[in-house]
């Protein structure tokens, strides 16, 4: 069998086993942290994400990828960060149906365009939820020793708008507010600007960005601006269905 960077397989992420919840948590107002014992363990990469499947007593199937939040650890067990949007079939269920204890069937990681192996130097750019996959990456540097690999920049509407606020904040992380930023943030609310990346660049780098399609073709306009060229971005878009 074909073997991806990782260790992950084709063959076996295409096949769906039935995780069980261990905890559940809450991130922001709108948005929770699941996190997954799953039987049949399978690494993952940060960036990789997973599908989640529900099925309903007359069988009809709704289905949504979640990126993984938590750093490759050999243990079994993986985060997925889910935002609450409205209408949102898979969201809605998930935070206000699932509790610990609970089964939810599930199918990955899958992907590899959007992955970072804890080897380059990587700058890190998301907006909102578009920060998930790169906590993971954020994680693992910092877990290996190689926090000073990342520059992660990271922009929120206001600090109740910040996911894992409690964690995100350190020497490889800067948080942007576009609506309301809090006393002594240091800069004044407003849209990222080529003048918060430029000094984070240094010229080695691959770019990761995440977040909406406003915000990513926003933000990747910005970091061209800073000087980056466009074949060294990744770009991943996440759009409303929940």
């Amino acid at each position: 069998m074909t073997l991806t960077p990782g260790g992950t397989t084709h063959r076996r992420t295409l096949r769906w086993q039935t995780a069980r919840v261990l905890s559940v948590r809450d991130e922001t107002p709108r948005a929770r942290t699941f996190r997954l014992a799953l039987p049949e363990p399978r690494p993952h990469l940060a960036g990789q994400h997973y599908v989640v499947r529900l099925t309903a007593p007359d069988g009809y199937t709704a289905s949504r990828s979640y990126s993984v939040a938590s750093a490759p650890d050999g243990t079994g067990e993986i985060e997925l960060t889910v935002e609450r949007l409205e209408g949102g079939e898979v969201s809605e269920f998930l935070h206000d149906v699932v509790r610990p204890g609970d089964e939810l069937e599930v199918r990955g990681p899958i992907g590899l365009f959007f992955v970072w192996e804890g080897e380059r130097p990587a700058l890190l750019v998301g907006g909102g939820s578009g920060v998930v996959p790169l906590m993971a990456m954020l994680r693992q540097a910092r877990a290996i020793g190689r926090g000073d690999l990342l520059r992660l920049v990271v922009s929120a509407r206001s600090p109740g708008d910040l996911y894992y606020a409690d964690e995100l904040p350190g020497p490889e992380s800067v948080v942007l507010y576009t609506w309301q930023a809090p006393p002594g943030a240091g800069r004044t609310a407003g849209r990222i600007a080529v003048a918060d990346i430029a000094p984070l660049v240094r010229g080695d780098e691959d770019v990761y960005v995440c977040g909406s399609p406003a915000f990513a073709d926003a933000a990747t306009d910005v970091i061209i601006g800073a000087g980056i060229p466009a074949e060294r971005i990744r770009v991943e878009r996440f759009g409303p269905s929940g």
